[in-house]
This record gives C-alpha cells, structure tokens and sequence, in this order.
C-alpha cells in the first residue's frame, strides 16, 4: 500500500473519533451544568483543557472576569433550566464555537470533520461508499450555513447528533470494510486517538476538582464521577460490571479493562495487534520503533492496577500515557509515512 494512502486512512479515522469525543464531552458537561448548577463556574473551562487548546482558546476570546463570568452564569441558570439549555451564557458560547466550529481551531468538530474529508476524498477507491457516504452526511451537518445558530439554539441535540454521528461512521466501516491493510491503519487511528482521549476525558476530573479537593468523597464527586464515565459512553456499562460509583474501580475500567472497547488498555492492545496484522512481525517482538513503543506501553498496562495508577498521581500518569501515545503516533509517521 502507498505510505499516502495509509496515511490518509490513519487520520481520517483519528479525525473522526477527536470529533466525536470533543462532541461527547461537551455533551455531558451540559447536562452536568443541570446536576450541579451551584458549582459550574469554571466548568467551560475544563472542557477546554482538557483538549490541550487553552492556550490558544485564551489568546482568541479572553479570560473573562471571573465574578464578572460567574454572575452572568448564575443568571442565566434559571433560564437555561426553563429552555432546557436552550440559551447560553457568554463564555459557554465562546466555548462551544472555539470547541466547534472555530475553522482555526485545528481540533474543532468542524476542522476535524473537514479534514477527515479531505483525506476520506483522497482514498475514494479504498473506503466504501457507505463510508464516504456517511462522513459527507457529518460534514454538511456541521458545516451548513445555519449549524452554528442551530447549535447555539439546542446545543444538547447538535452533540448528540455529532456523538451519534461518529458512531455510525465507525459502524459502517466495520461492516464494509475488509480486514486489509486498509481496515488496520483505519483502525490503528482510530484505536490510537480513542486511548489519547479517554486519558483526556479521565483527566477532565482533575481539572473540575482541582480548586475544591474538599468535594472528594461527596455527592458532588459522585456526580462528577458519572459525568468522565458519560463522557467516555462508559456509564451503563461501568454499572453492569461494578455497580456503584468508586473512583478506584472507574479507572480500572476505563484505563486498565480488557473488554471494555473505549478502555485505554483495550484500544492499545488492538491497535498493537492492526499494527503486527499490518507488518507481520510476531508478538512480543519488534522491527520497529513504532512495534517498539506500542508494545511496551501494551505491557505496561497489562501489569498495572488501578491502586497502583491513584497511589502515584492519576494525573501524572494519564500525562505518562499521553505523552507515550504521542511519541508512538510519531514513530508511525516515521515508519509508514515520512518520505
């Protein structure tokens, strides 16, 4: 396969799921605004962050005045409740079109959308029909002149739309496509950007609760608890395994599951098995820096306990895992597509 091809199946897929997930999370975090409407400031925020982008959102809409912010917020709550999220406050919006819409904004909905396009269009005779067909359908949904006031409008219905909208892409690419080297860099991508976004949205609980480490072990918690499990489409089935909500036991199945498929450790081993499915070489060794980086990171996460992860700072190790994530998707690019 020509490396321009499986570079363009590789990030479509990424692209795809970094929107989905950026819809997901705000999602959720609109209706955590309804859970908890006493304690949202600075909520927005933390969507933010949690994409890596605040720099760049700062530098494009301003830090508001947090007093400023916060009464706006609180006024706006009672009419927000009556118009079930119909009407948003300022910084909420701001958030939403830089989260969105923002064409400069390279991780927005629409940016990555547009660009899953770009490199879907470029591999027409690759990808099924149905495929393109749906990731058309996404594109003029988020990109159509009304979409941003549609948004503004009903914002829950647009990030459910985008959420159900990344799901039937992946859906039908798993029906349609054979399992070639085409499916696997698609797959790979897509598995890859998955594990980079649930660290991120398990990281989210650190940034909501970073002012007020007095909320742990409250309702409050639990709340927020619910919302990273949400966030990540984990909630129903975090409750069939477990039950009730336990911090422990919600990141051993996010991060350290082997079943669960949105769990970092389950799409690491699969994504570890599309790249041995895309080069041949055995398991447990390597040809590669990539099969090297994906490996050992598979193996650290097979030998880790959740006790382990809380005990030495969950927020260290999520950036670990990240910044690990990061360095493998590098090592692809120089094995597969560089030059």
């Amino acid at each position: 396969m020509l490396s321009r091809v499986a570079e363009s199946l590789y990030w479509m897929s990424r692209y795809i799921e970094r929107a989905a997930s950026v819809g997901r999370c705000v999602d959720v975090n609109l209706h955590l605004l309804l859970d908890l409407p006493d304690l949202f400031e600075g909520q927005w925020d933390a969507v933010v962050k949690i994409t890596g982008d605040s720099a760049a959102f700062n530098r494009r809409y301003g830090a508001a005045d947090a007093d400023a912010q916060s009464a706006v917020q609180f006024r706006a709550f009672d009419k927000l409740v009556d118009t079930m999220l119909g009407e948003l406050d300022a910084n909420a919006q701001n958030v939403i079109q830089f989260l969105a819409f923002d064409r400069e904004n390279p991780n927005s909905i629409a940016s990555c959308v547009a660009t899953a396009r770009e490199n879907a269009r470029s591999v027409r005779e690759i990808i099924s029909s149905e495929a393109w067909e749906e990731l058309n359908v996404f594109y003029l949904n988020v990109t159509s002149p009304d979409t941003r006031q549609r948004a503004l409008s009903n914002p829950a219905e647009f990030f459910r739309g985008v959420r159900r909208a990344g799901h039937a892409i992946a859906g039908v690419m798993i029906e349609t496509m054979s399992r070639e080297e085409a499916w696997h860099f698609s797959r790979m991508g897509r598995l890859l950007e998955r594990a980079d976004q649930t660290t991120r949205i398990l990281d989210l609980k650190y940034f909501l609760l970073l002012p007020g480490a007095r909320a742990v072990g409250t309702a409050v918690d639990d709340i927020h608890w619910m919302a990273i499990l949400r966030s990540a489409g984990a909630f129903e089935m975090y409750r069939k395994v477990y039950g009730r909500v336990a911090a422990a036991r919600i990141v051993r199945f996010l991060v350290l599951d082997t079943q669960f498929p949105r769990s970092v450790r389950y799409c690491v081993n699969n994504a570890e098995s599309s790249l041995r499915a895309i080069t041949g070489t055995p398991h447990k060794s390597f040809r590669n820096p990539a099969e090297r980086g994906l490996g050992r990171l598979a193996s650290e996460l097979d030998y880790t306990e959740a006790q382990e992860v809380i005990g030495s700072g969950l927020h260290q190790f999520l950036d670990e895992v990240q910044a690990k994530l990061n360095k493998t998707g590098d090592s692809i690019f120089q094995t597969f597509f560089a030059g």
